[in-house]
């Protein structure tokens, strides 16, 4: 059996607002092996970014806490780090890859500085070897002319170079779990596969472990070994990414499926959107969270919350109706 690399139990974290505390990840819990590509999936504001920002410490205090859970990897629970080693541990033994390399690139440093910089703060490399191994890193990532883009600012290059530069960055260190929230999202098609791909390839190469956010189900088929379904701040459905496509078992997931353009439809067949909008999470209704815009709602759903349940082997669900 493969190494387990991240265990997260209970995982819970609201935030202080206006119209009270809202909880952005409720209770959520999940296991990642090394080597494995876990896709966490759901609509805007379903929690998966707060997720990924819980597990390495980054929710803002005020008005964002933790309030419960844990999160063990390496056999070490972060949620009770101090604030050294999380320092010791980011862009070191965990990177992350944010959604938008724009905002998350510093435009006044050039990407040798940027990509660098790790190497000098977690492996005390000196500037002049962080420069040459920017160099290959973006090499790596096939950005072309690699060694003079090292003395090239993020304006200079396009949106897919820069989504380059930000996974040279992750590498640098060669950490054993990289967090990708969202890393295709103002990219054109083709180069989200491009993207996507080459994550894919250079987390096999390394042997990382890859936590891949997204609101496409569509985007994940052919990378993901499993995939989690949020809705609502809870996870709602868990299975390898073959078992998940061709057996959805919970009423959203199947919705989100429904709503993907398929070149094998047949003509004339409109897709099928999900009725509704996402819940409100400072006013989330009792029971199941998805129940108000459910086709299949029974009683219960409307007044029990439904636990996560094993309805086909190591194929999770948080639902009381049986698929059809």
């Amino acid at each position: 059996m493969a190494e387990m690399l991240l265990q997260v139990r209970n995982l819970t974290t609201r935030f202080r607002t206006e119209a009270g505390w809202v909880t952005a990840v409720d209770d959520v819990s999940f296991d990642l092996a090394a080597g494995e590509t876990l896709a966490i999936v759901g609509e805007s504001g379903s929690g998966k970014s707060v997720t990924a920002l819980s597990m390495l410490r980054l929710i803002p205090r005020p008005p964002g806490e933790i309030t419960g859970g844990s999160v063990v990897f390496e056999g070490r629970d972060l949620c009770q780090a101090t604030d050294a080693e999380m320092q010791a541990i980011r862009g070191n033994r965990i990177a992350m890859i944010f959604q938008e390399p724009m905002t998350s690139l510093n435009p006044s440093l050039t990407l040798g500085v940027q990509v660098g910089e790790p190497l000098v703060l977690h492996r005390g490399a000196n500037w002049a070897a962080a420069f040459a191994k920017a160099g290959e890193l973006l090499g790596r990532v096939r950005i072309p002319d690699a060694q003079a883009r090292v003395r090239a600012y993020p304006h200079q290059m396009s949106g897919g170079q820069r989504q380059r530069a930000m996974i040279a960055m992750a590498l640098a260190c060669q950490p054993r779990l990289i967090i990708a929230d969202e890393p295709t999202t103002a990219l054109d098609v083709t180069v989200q596969a491009q993207i996507l791909a080459l994550l894919k390839e250079l987390t096999r190469e390394t042997g990382a472990a890859l936590i891949l956010i997204t609101h496409d189900l569509g985007v994940v088929a052919r990378y993901a070994d499993r995939v989690a379904v949020m809705y609502g701040g809870r996870m709602v459905e868990t299975a390898s990414a073959r078992d998940l496509y061709k057996h959805p078992l919970h009423p959203y997931t199947r919705g989100l499926l429904a709503s993907i353009p398929r070149l094998d439809a047949p003509t004339g067949q409109k897709l099928r959107p999900i009725e509704g909008q996402p819940p409100d999470l400072a006013r989330m209704p009792a029971g199941c969270a998805f129940q108000p815009r459910c086709q299949v709602a029974q009683p219960d759903c409307t007044a029990t919350r439904p636990a996560m349940t094993e309805a086909r082997p190591q194929h999770w669900k948080a639902c009381f109706v049986d698929a059809a």
